[in-house]
C-alpha cells in the first residue's frame, strides 16, 4: 500500500490521479491533502513548509482530495480520520493475504538522564575522589565543617586551621599554640642548609618563585627535615615497649643507627639550644602530660655521658612533644597517633614551616637582582 500526504498549491498530485486512472498504479493509495481550511480564510493564505497557497480551484485542497478520490485512492473526511483509515486498509490486505504482518518489535527504552536521575535521588553518580577536610558547595568554604567567615570571627590562628585540616578536629588552644611555635621555629635555619641553598641557586637562575620554592622542598628527606619524623617513631615505640635509655641508646647504636633527634653541631651539654628550652618550659606548663618529652630528655642524659654534643636538638624536642599533645590532649585514640605519627604529619609541620622560609630567600635573591650562580672551582676537589 502506497500513504500520500499532499499540500493545497501545485498541481503534483494530479500526476498521481492519472496514474491511478492508467492502472499503472496497483497497490491500494491512502491519500489526504492538506489545506481543507484554506477556504474558511477571505484572503489568501500561505501553508505548509514552503509556504503552499493555492493558485485556483483545481490546486485547493478539496478539489485535489475530491480527484484522488474519484481515481480510486481511499481518502477519509479529515486529516484526523487519516489514521483510521491507513489502518482499516491495512487490515483489509492482511485479510485477503496479501500482507503478512511483522511483528512490533518494542523500541528500546531511552535510559533516563543522569542529572534528572541523581536530581530525584534515584541513582548516585560514582566518586572520583574523596575528601572529608573541607567542603566548598554552600554559602561559604567550610573547614572540617566549621565555617570559613566563623573561623576568622572566632579569632582562630594558623593552628587552628592546621587543626580542622589536618587532624579534623578543633584541638585545645595550647595546642594550636605550640604547632604555631613550631612554624615559628622551624621557618629558617639560614642560607647554608641544603633547601635553603637549592632555592637561592634555582632563584639567581631565573626561576620563578614556585620553581624557586619547589627546588628547595625537594631536598626534604631523611637527612633534612626528616628527624623530627624518625624521632617521633623512635621515642615513641622505645617509651612504649618500655626500654630504658640505656636499652633504646645501645639497640640502636647495635643496629647502625643514629638516634634521631640527638647531637647538634654545635649546642653542648653546656651550652644549651634556646628553642630547646622553651618548647619544653612552653610543654610543662601547659601540656597535661610530657612523659615522652621526659623520655627523651633521659635519653639526652645518657647519650651526655658519651659524648658533650650528643644533647637533645630542636627536631628531638618536636618529635616528642608531638607525641605528648596527640596523647595527652584525649582526642585522639593509640590507633589514630600510630596512623598520624606513620603519615609523617610532623614531616608536614616542618614542609609548611620551611616554605616560609624558602619563600623569603627567593624574595631575598630577586629583591638584590643577585645574578645566575656559579660554585667556585677552588670549593671543588679535582681529583682521578
Amino acid at each position: 500500500m502506497m500513504v500520500v500526504l499532499g499540500e493545497l498549491g501545485g498541481r503534483d498530485e494530479y500526476s498521481l490521479v492519472e496514474a491511478l486512472k492508467q492502472g499503472k498504479v496497483n497497490k491500494p493509495v491512502v491519500a489526504w491533502v492538506s489545506g481543507t481550511c484554506a477556504r474558511l480564510f477571505k484572503s489568501e493564505v500561505q501553508f505548509g513548509h514552503a509556504g503552499a497557497k493555492s493558485g485556483g480551484e483545481m490546486e485547493s485542497a478539496q478539489a485535489k482530495n475530491q480527484a484522488l478520490k474519484d481515481a480510486g485512492a481511499v481518502v477519509p473526511t479529515s486529516y484526523e480520520a487519516f489514521e483510521a483509515a491507513i489502518k482499516e486498509t491495512f487490515e483489509k490486505l492482511v485479510e485477503e493475504g496479501k500482507i503478512t504482518p511483522i511483528k512490533e518489535v518494542k523500541p528500546l527504552q531511552i535510559p533516563e538522564d543522569l542529572n534528572s536521575a541523581i536530581k530525584s535521588g534515584k541513582v548516585r553518580a560514582p566518586t572520583h575522589i574523596i575528601s572529608t577536610i573541607s567542603d566548598d558547595r554552600g554559602e561559604e568554604p567550610c573547614y572540617a565543617g566549621v565555617p570559613m567567615s566563623s573561623i576568622v570571627e572566632q579569632g582562630f590562628g594558623v593552628g587552628d586551621v592546621i587543626s580542622l585540616l589536618w587532624f579534623k578536629r578543633s584541638l585545645p588552644r595550647y595546642c594550636t599554640k605550640f604547632i604555631e611555635i613550631c612554624i615559628m621555629l622551624c621557618a629558617d635555619h639560614g642560607p647554608c642548609v641544603s633547601g635553603a641553598h637549592n632555592t637561592i641557586v634555582t632563584a639567581r637562575a631565573g626561576k620563578d618563585l614556585v620553581s624557586s620554592l619547589v627546588s628547595g622542598l625537594l631536598t626534604i628527606g631523611p637527612r633534612f627535615g626528616g628527624a623530627i619524623d624518625d624521632a617521633a617513631r623512635y621515642f615513641k615505640d622505645a617509651y612504649d615497649r618500655g626500654l630504658t635509655p640505656y636499652e633504646f641508646v645501645e639497640d640502636m647504636k647495635k643496629k647502625g643507627i643514629r638516634v634521631p633527634g640527638i647531637g647538634h653541631r654545635i649546642k653542648r651539654g653546656d651550652n644549651r639550644d634556646k628553642r630547646v628550652e622553651l618548647l619544653q618550659l612552653f610543654a610543662r606548663t601547659n601540656f597535661p602530660s610530657v612523659k615522652y618529652m621526659e623520655y627523651a630528655v633521659q635519653v639526652e642524659t645518657y647519650t651526655l655521658s658519651k659524648a658533650n654534643n650528643l644533647v637533645l636538638n630542636v627536631d628531638g624536642a618536636i618529635g616528642s612533644l608531638f607525641l605528648d599533645l596527640l596523647a595527652g590532649s584525649g582526642m585522639f585514640t593509640k590507633q589514630e597517633i600510630d596512623e598520624i605519627v606513620e603519615i609523617g604529619y610532623l614531616n608536614g609541620l616542618f614542609v609548611l614551616a620551611r616554605s616560609i622560609g624558602l619563600i623569603g630567600h627567593t624574595f631575598d635573591q630577586k629583591r638584590l637582582k643577585q645574578p645566575l650562580y656559579r660554585h667556585p672551582w677552588e670549593d671543588v676537589l679535582y681529583t682521578k
